[in-house]
């Protein structure tokens, strides 16, 4: 139920049908009734129905972080064009209204879509806003990955430089992207998953620095890389804060950065 007592269905329990969505059987086109008995057997709820997003089923462990993610991917060009303005949807008002205030309903309407198509990829709000931030960190590997290769050459301290550039360039021209990791710091579900994308991040980052820092042993070198990619990601979110000079914090970031590096590369190379 919604926090006003109102049913997700309105109406009395009448149906909303989901035509552009491909059913469960794989057949293409085929509408999928969503009414209050279905919903509650495939698990369709609204985000007050999970709450923060965790993983309460008997098969979670309570020792392990579990990823938030979509219910499926679409595969037919049609349902990812709907998936696609979701997101869309969820950046843009995200942006707009904050977190707090931010709900499915209000996403579905922009995207143009059912709420039923929303819920038939999304559990909640909480997995919307983790996909948003797998979205944001796999286009950070990427730019990642065109830089590999500068490390270790002698100009490595530039490369540094060009590429905490990029990243706050990124952050001052899209300011969803800070809205964005605000929201994962919202519960410890989405923390949870937050930490997940990092260590997937800090795994890439942790083979470029391999070469700088040959004598360095695996596991101090993986924790090295999780805590560049974890300050980076912190001082990139502080430099857009309001009265915050943008650019004086990256410069900071840089010197951060830069000394500890240098210091790992000595230690590494005795």
């Amino acid at each position: 139920m919604r926090p006003n007592g109102s049913s997700l269905f309105e109406n009395g329990g009448s149906t909303d049908t989901v035509g552009d969505v491909e059913s469960t059987d794989g057949a293409p086109g085929r509408s999928t009734p969503i009414t209050e008995e279905t919903a509650h057997d495939q698990g369709l709820h609204d985000e007050t129905d999970v709450r923060d997003g965790a993983d309460t089923s008997e098969n979670a462990d309570e020792n392990e972080p579990v990823e938030l993610l979509p219910r499926r991917r679409p595969t037919q060009e049609r349902s990812k064009r709907k998936f696609d303005a979701l997101l869309t949807a969820s950046r843009e008002l995200l942006t707009d209204v904050g977190f707090e205030s931010f709900t499915c309903e209000e996403v579905a309407a922009r995207a143009g879509l059912p709420i039923g198509t929303l819920y038939q990829f999304f559990a909640n709000k909480y997995v919307i806003v983790c996909e948003l931030g797998r979205q944001d960190l796999a286009g950070v590997r990427q730019e990642f990955a065109d830089f590999d290769g500068e490390v270790p050459s002698l100009d490595w301290l530039r490369f540094l430089d060009d590429f905490l550039d990029h990243l706050s360039s990124l952050w001052t021209s899209d300011p969803s992207r800070r809205e964005v990791w605000l929201a994962m710091q919202s519960t410890p579900a989405t923390r949870a998953t937050g930490m997940i994308h990092e260590k997937a991040f800090a795994a890439q980052v942790e083979r470029v620095l391999a070469p700088l820092t040959p004598r360095t042993p695996r596991a101090r070198r993986n924790l090295m890389a999780e805590v560049l990619v974890h300050v980076v990601y912190s001082m990139l979110n502080f430099s857009v804060q309001d009265g915050q000079s943008h650019a004086d914090a990256v410069a900071e970031l840089k010197r951060l950065m830069g000394a500890y590096l240098l210091v790992a590369e000595k230690e590494s190379r005795r």
